[in-house]
């Protein structure tokens, strides 16, 4: 049974106990004419059902103006073009007209305003999906490789992925009274005074908790940063089970040393038909012993980090009644996207699409939201595969449509072969500025010029065409996963970045901390002397991640060391 504390339930702790239904007064509030925002309670009653209410800051100057973020709940990131079509309508009639590919595999809307907030909601769950449960204190969405694969085993994986999703779903009555019939929840009929979740129990849980699958060798959902991971493992061609990892995850706040980025442990093999019971004990774990106190030490990876490895294992085997097996042999090579036309298993076609920090949008020369809708009208039999590294994925092609396809694109000025240099093709930002309440820094509308001057940079020193994953944030919560790229910028203030090294490029080790403040006109100086001695001290293929872990971040530890 979990243990109980003396220490105070945290503030959002104490509103879902009072109200575990989550319905607030979403709904009186929507239908109020002269509303333009939720109160303070609601916006946290909100996150539940998809969606963050914002500010414009770009226009703080002159007064807040209140717009809502939301949020798809895409499981695996796999829309038909039909549910594409409804995606991109609602960008332009109730958004600022641009669609952004997340990080989990969904996308998301921005610059909404209160009124077309029930609208929206209401015309992506009658394109059969959902925005339940793409944020609060729950299972978010699950994201499992989108890439179709050299196996039937990716079949059997998004089967799985449905499975656990459906499993671990919130079923607040809340969500479909608002957002479907447009009603206020009647609070004090019997069903809804009592209701309390059959799995969450009254107060969810103490933080997110995310859920992601992989098929080794490839690790394109960076699977160690999950509060859940499922590694697939194949035989014959076919999925028979799953490496558990637990414990991981990417927020930490500055200048507190009690919040870190934490890679997920490895815990053990098991067969594919105990997967829910397993994804079950997990995330009751987190619901029992997760700190309800201090939502900064409230994620699963501090009670991993502090129970211990062996902890959780034993208590996943009891919740289950069955041991989990020794972890089976995998390796990971990648965690990148395979752009460009390539052939599945079953000899249809696919086509990566580089997009640029995730931003689908129209821009002079390279209409990209226009052409992903031309092609989901003329094609509606493709699907979209929504990328972990902000990309998009047309599936399901076949051969007679792949010249038709690539004319579509080009003459919007898409193009499918040599997209983008490698540092873009290899690089990831969250929005930051101007719609997150909580950056400190650009960095979907700063990462692009600052990879074109490093690129400048490399150039000059004749690291040309050398790929480096580089990721920013415009805080320390790690949206874009900045703690598992080799150079990452994490904001610090306007136009001041920490600068993090030591990534891999398998997705399986953290970088840590260089400087902890580089101003943005600082960065190529900063960089010179670390991209010279990467080039002429490198072992043969030495990518700059592992040089600066072997090499860099050693020494760094040395003078700190001294100086101490």
């Amino acid at each position: 049974m979990p243990e109980t504390t003396l220490s105070p339930l945290s503030k959002n702790e104490l509103l879902k106990q009072r109200a575990p239904t989550l319905a607030g007064n979403l709904a009186a509030t929507m239908a109020d004419p002269a509303a333009d925002r939720f109160a303070e309670d609601d916006e946290q009653f909100l996150k539940f059902h998809g969606a963050y209410q914002q500010d414009d800051r770009d226009l703080r100057k002159t007064g807040k103006k209140y717009i809502m973020m939301i949020r798809g709940r895409i499981p695996g990131g796999i829309m038909t073009a039909a549910q594409w079509l409804v995606f991109d309508d609602l960008a332009t009639r109730y958004g600022n007209d641009t669609l952004r590919v997340t990080t989990r595999q969904s996308i998301q809307f921005h610059g909404v305003v209160l009124s077309g907030l029930g609208p929206l909601i209401k015309k992506i769950n009658e394109s059969l999906l959902s925005t339940l449960a793409a944020c609060g204190d729950v299972n978010r969405n699950v994201t499992a490789s989108p890439t179709p694969a050299t196996t039937p085993a990716r079949a059997d994986m998004i089967d799985d992925v449905r499975l656990v999703a459906d499993a671990l779903s919130p079923v607040t009555p809340a969500y479909h009274s608002i957002w479907i019939d447009n009603v206020q929840l009647d609070l004090d009929s019997p069903e809804n005074k009592d209701f309390v979740d059959p799995l969450y129990g009254q107060t969810y849980l103490p933080r997110k908790f995310k859920t992601s699958f992989v098929i080794p060798p490839v690790n394109d959902m960076d699977v160690f940063t999950n509060d859940l991971g499922f590694i697939a493992l194949v035989e014959g061609g076919r999925l028979v089970g799953y490496n558990l990892a637990v414990g991981g995850g990417m927020g930490r706040s500055h200048g507190n040393e009690q919040t870190f980025p934490r890679l997920a442990d490895l815990l053990g093999f098991f067969p594919r038909e105990r997967l829910v019971e397993v994804a079950k004990a997990v995330l009751t774990i987190h619901r029992d012993f997760g700190d309800r106190t201090n939502r900064k030490h409230a994620r699963l990876k501090y009670v991993v980090e502090e129970r211990g490895a062996a902890w959780v294992r034993d208590e996943i085997n009891r919740r289950t009644n069955s041991a989990l097996a020794a972890a089976r042999p995998y390796q990971f090579t990648t965690t990148g996207d395979l752009y460009g036309w390539h052939r599945a298993v079953d000899g249809s076609l696919f086509l990566t699409l580089f997009v640029e920090a995730g931003r689908i949008k129209d821009a002079p020369g390279h209409q990209l939201k226009t052409a992903l809708r031309r092609v989901a009208e003329k094609f509606p039999s493709i699907e979209f595969r929504l990328s972990a590294n902000q990309n998009v994925i047309l599936a399901n092609i076949p051969e007679a449509d792949r010249a038709g396809i690539t004319a579509l694109l080009a003459g919007h000025g898409v193009k499918v072969e040599n997209q983008a240099s490698v540092l873009h093709a290899a690089s990831m930002a969250c929005p930051a500025l101007p719609t997150c309440g909580l950056a400190l820094a650009e960095s979907e509308r700063w990462l692009p010029g600052m990879l074109d001057r490093i690129e400048k940079l490399g150039a000059e020193l004749g690291l040309g065409g050398e790929e480096i994953i580089i990721r920013s944030t415009g805080c320390p919560n790690g949206c874009a996963r900045p703690y598992m790229a080799e150079i990452a910028f994490v904001g610090k203030g306007p136009g001041r970045y920490q600068l993090w090294l030591g990534g891999a490029v398998s997705g399986t080790r953290l970088n840590r901390v260089y400087r902890e403040v580089v101003k943005d006109g600082e960065i190529e100086s900063e960089l010179r002397p670390l991209l010279t001695r990467w080039r002429d001290e490198r072992q043969p293929g030495e990518r700059f991640g592992d040089f600066a872990t072997r090499v860099v971040l050693p020494e760094l530890s040395a003078v700190k060391e001294t100086s101490a």
